[in-house]
């Protein structure tokens, strides 16, 4: 029962996800008319944060609901094998899924709205841009929840920042998306989700990233039960 709420929450939180940034858009370009100017850009990336804020207050009200493959992928490749398969099984499908059905909505209801992340530069650099981007975050997210110590608010505040800044340096390139279900969303209301360019990009760049961070992280900090058996043996 448990597991299937949580690819309820999965589902219905990922679909949220895609919505909120749509509406962020909307907002700030449509009912403010700020356009891409520097005010414009301004309260879009206040508006992320607190959006980000709302979406961990989710995640830690619903016990681990996600929207991001990404992060429910390195916790899935650290734990047994039965909990890796269900990620991959079950839980990012259901991210999958409800970003399509996120995204396939704001087009019926916004048929002028077409958002989501383009490839602008070579496929391989492409690759290599995501694959650093999501390489970082995943890395940052292993430390806020291992190393740091600090309140939910301040860990939430240094994650928010740290994905609005690689958003902002990968957007020219790939749009920083960091989220392989949110960009399938998009890639599938344009018929290009099956593309090599959308598959290398944003699907295996990404997975290969987040293995990579998890395998270094554990090499150089070790496994958190041993890190927690340390602990109590110190005290």
């Amino acid at each position: 029962m448990g597991a299937t709420r949580l690819l309820v929450y999965d589902f219905v939180i990922s679909f949220m996800w895609v919505w909120s940034g749509a509406l962020i858009k909307i907002f700030v370009y449509e009912v403010l008319g700020l356009g891409h100017g520097l005010w414009g850009e301004i309260v879009k990336s206040s508006l992320y944060i607190v959006n980000m804020f709302f979406f961990a207050f989710l995640g830690k009200l619903t016990k681990g609901g996600s929207y991001n493959p990404l992060t429910v992928l390195a916790p899935g490749v650290s734990g047994d094998f039965s909990g890796f398969l269900f990620t991959v099984g079950a839980r990012i499908p259901a991210q999958a899924v409800g970003s399509i059905t996120g995204v396939r909505l704001i087009i019926e209801t916004f048929p002028h709205l077409w958002l989501g992340p383009h490839l602008s530069v070579d496929i391989h650099r492409g690759a290599l841009t995501e694959g650093l981007l999501a390489f970082v975050i995943v890395i940052i997210s292993l430390g806020l929840g291992r190393k740091i110590p600090g309140s939910f608010y301040t860990k939430t505040w240094i994650s928010s920042l740290s994905k609005l800044t690689l958003q902002i340096l990968g957007s020219d390139l790939t749009g920083g998306c960091m989220n392989p279900a949110s960009a399938m969303g998009w890639a599938y209301a344009r018929g290009d989700h099956i593309t090599k360019e959308h598959v290398l990009v944003y699907w295996l760049a990404p997975v290969e990233a987040t293995l990579l961070a998890v395998w270094i992280f554990r090499l150089l900090v070790g496994p958190l039960k041993e890190q927690e058996t340390k602990k109590k043996k110190s005290e």
